[in-house]
């Protein structure tokens, strides 16, 4: 062991993955979870792990590492990480998002994203349930995959605590305090030389009591919905994002996944809403019934983009934290990074636009 004590804050895949590269450096290393692994927004992703994100060429490249490191990941004898390969299809109906589109194309491939744009009559070769809408033409990345977060969560605290960590449960953190290298817990408090925060939607509450300025939402309300059984033989279809209305659709077993935005107070307003995309988008399926298929509190940056820095010690402070989403497709770079900057290591990237910063909190 390096000597080196550190507190992570945060039981779901980032502080997962966090405990994970530290410890494997040889760090000592404690993580606390208010409930149980993965309860907070590992719990309600689509299991979708892809490198392109439209407009954000930093997620992609956060993307593009962490689709490296699951394909290498070292799991558990005999368990492999699932990684079924899809693609990601964005669907364009109105030409400034196409020209936008291609603004952004230098940057995504700069970040090593493949992505193109594809003519309206491939989309719908690759996706045989799109209706009669204005479409003009996509975007199209075949790196992307259905995964199963679960699988994932499982498979990096093995290797967290295989690797030295201490993964406590049911342990929520009442208090940081970043000077004296404190965290206060229910049951006592616990010192270190660094602490790490990690812990989602609760990241804000816990970063502002540390003293640290950054923007976080409050904690955001996910629902992804699931169709009734679709009928036999409906094709298999790359994700699927509608990009005028943020309608995201994919198969899981005979139905489909269905994201769209958060629900907000008005939780039935915005099923009406998804139904009436569905059957705008995908005419037959028109009618089809609607249930909750998962829940869960998620972070926001006001950027989408995820926040992660380190305040030198001792003790040292770092966070990872706001991804807004992309927390299960930048989860193992993640981890890299705090890692990399703790230890005072080569990230092997510019990691100056991830923190916090007057342009980014301004």
């Amino acid at each position: 062991m390096s000597g080196k004590r550190v507190v992570v804050i945060g039981g779901g895949v980032i502080g997962l993955s966090v405990a994970y590269h530290l410890a494997e450096a040889g760090v000592e290393v404690t993580l606390l979870e208010r409930g149980s692994l993965g309860s907070g927004a590992s719990r309600a992703t689509a299991d979708v792990v892809r490198s392109y994100f439209a407009n954000n060429a930093i997620s992609s490249a956060l993307g593009v590492r962490s689709l490296d490191a699951y394909r290498a990941f070292p799991a558990r004898p005999g368990v492999d990480l699932p990684l079924r390969q899809v693609g990601y299809l964005v669907l364009f109906t109105e030409p400034e998002q196409v020209t936008a589109f291609e603004a952004d194309l230098p940057a995504q491939h700069a970040a090593g994203v493949d992505v193109g744009l594809i003519e309206a009559e491939e989309a719908r070769k690759l996706n045989p349930l799109i209706g009669d809408i204005p479409l003009l033409a996509a975007a199209y990345s075949p790196d992307a995959y259905i995964s199963d977060t679960t699988a994932i969560v499982t498979a990096y605290a093995w290797a967290a605590e295989r690797a030295g960590a201490v993964l406590r449960t049911g342990c929520p953190v009442t208090a940081v305090d970043p000077e004296a290298g404190r965290v206060r817990t229910a049951e006592g408090e616990i010192g270190a030389d660094a602490v790490v925060c990690a812990a989602g939607a609760w990241s804000g509450s816990l970063l502002r009591s540390a003293g640290i300025d950054i923007p976080l939402t409050e904690p955001i309300e996910q629902e992804l919905l699931t169709t009734d059984p679709l009928a036999p033989g409906t094709p298999d279809i790359p994700v699927t994002l509608h990009a005028a209305s943020g309608l995201l659709v994919r198969l899981r077993g005979d139905r489909l996944l269905i994201g769209m935005g958060y629900p907000g107070p008005d939780r039935e307003s915005w099923r009406r809403e998804v139904a009436s995309r569905v059957a705008e988008v995908y005419p037959c399926l028109g009618g089809v019934g609607l249930h909750t298929a998962v829940t869960g509190l998620r972070d926001a940056s006001p950027d989408r983009t995820a926040f992660i820095g380190h305040r030198p010690g001792p003790p040292a402070f770092l966070y990872a934290t706001g991804f807004s989403g992309h927390g299960l497709c930048n989860a193992p770079a993640a981890g890299e990074l705090v890692r990399d900057l703790y230890l005072d290591l080569d990230p092997g990237m510019d990691v100056t636009a991830l923190a916090v910063s007057p342009r980014r909190t301004g």
